[in-house]
């Protein structure tokens, strides 16, 4: 039995050791705390490059073997593109289709004098360079060919199988035909400004198209955006300075590839980012939004890629040790071939996996597991992980 003064000590005892665990516990926490702000200097950077860094693969470089290497005729001009595992070659006058183990499926004959050579989900766009007639096909059918009057600048296939042919014209600079894919004619613009390049947008309802203009003495790009359903266009980019190559419609906005510079022009029209280059710009691609670029500037000896990570943004610049040859952008990375290696990175600026070639290649397509490279009169095969 407690008399009510045991009671009362007891309760107070208790009251006691509560704020004596409660004190323990923000003293501990207080320790923590600073101590984790004295070392801030070691965890913070671990903590900001959790989900970054990645290790670097090295790839064997190891050539395949089998039906590799495929052998080319004709020389170092042949065409390669990848398309929904297979392989596409355009020589002179053939097209071959291979697949990914370098198996023949297909070769078909053309009598084009300088053909052409665009693929997109499986089909083949061909058309004849300074001449009139382009086809549509895949390695079972074709699906459609066209003659015209007056001789074809270029041509464009987007994914969804709508063609855009630019050809020239009697009273205008070019004229401008889309095809849809079966081949019906949907749209048609006579332009008075000579039109450079286009690419397909909004799921190929429209295009932007890029018109070489001069001003100020100096060659520039202005980019417009149509709709294959409305007259004129939805707006005029200001003049970018420099002569397109090539131009790379997305959502994120239009990526130019200049013979002197490049950058972007986002969805409103208006000019985002511009790079000027130091040097040579030897390839460029975009795909998505997300852009590269290599430059070599041989009298420094200096070598560098310019890696956009989408609209407005300013390259992230990416230092090589040896001349650049090509650049590819697939599936998020940029894919860059120098004259001794094949190198991937990601655009933050991590490399991502690398191959070492043995051999001269002027050029190569990028699959889900390969590289196809381009030879003299041969393509070769390596795996590449990344």
């Amino acid at each position: 039995m407690y008399d009510k003064d045991d009671i009362v000590d007891l309760k107070n005892r208790k009251i006691r050791q509560r704020r004596m665990k409660k004190l323990l516990i923000i003293l501990i926490v207080a320790v923590l705390l600073v101590t984790l702000f004295a070392t801030r200097s070691l965890w913070i950077p671990i903590i900001k490059g959790w989900g970054n860094h990645y290790k670097t693969i090295v790839n064997s470089g190891k050539l395949a073997d089998g039906n590799f290497p495929i052998d080319v005729d004709g020389g170092e001009d042949y065409q390669i593109r990848y398309t929904v595992e297979r392989i596409m070659v355009q020589s002179d006058n053939n097209l071959y289709i291979y697949d990914i183990d370098g198996s023949r499926l297909k070769k078909r004959q053309h009598a084009y004098t300088n053909p052409k050579l665009c693929v997109a989900n499986g089909k083949a766009l061909i058309y004849e360079s300074g001449g009139n007639e382009f086809s549509v096909e895949d390695e079972d059918e074709v699906y459609y060919s066209r003659h015209f009057d007056n001789n074809i600048y270029f041509a464009r296939l987007s994914s969804d199988g709508v063609t855009a042919v630019v050809t020239e014209s009697e009273d205008y600079s070019c004229e401008l035909k889309v095809y849809d894919k079966k081949g019906t004619l949907i749209y048609e613009r006579k332009c008075t400004d000579m039109l450079v390049d286009l690419s397909f947008i909004n799921e190929s309802k429209g295009c932007v198209l890029g018109f070489l203009s001069a001003e100020n003495g100096q060659l520039t790009t202005k980019i417009r955006e149509i709709s294959f359903t409305k007259k004129g266009e939805k707006w005029t980019s200001p003049g970018f300075n420099a002569c397109a190559y090539e131009i790379y419609g997305s959502s994120e906005g239009t990526f130019i590839y200049g013979d002197t510079a490049c950058g972007y022009v986002d969805p409103e029209g208006q000019i985002s980012s511009y790079y000027e280059y130091d040097g040579d710009c030897v390839s460029g691609a975009s795909m998505s939004g997300k852009s590269a670029v290599v430059i070599n500037n041989d009298d420094r000896r200096v070598y560098t890629a310019a890696l956009f990570s989408g609209n407005g943004k300013q390259p992230l610049i990416v230092e090589l040790q040896s001349p650049a040859v090509a650049v590819s952008v697939f599936r998020g990375l940029a894919y860059i071939l120098t004259q001794d290696e094949v190198l991937a990175y990601d655009f933050k600026g991590n490399l991502r996996s690398t191959a070492k070639v043995n051999d001269s290649y002027s050029g190569f397509v990028r699959s889900d597991d390969h590289i196809f490279l381009k030879g003299y009169d041969k393509i070769d095969r390596i795996d590449y992980d990344t």
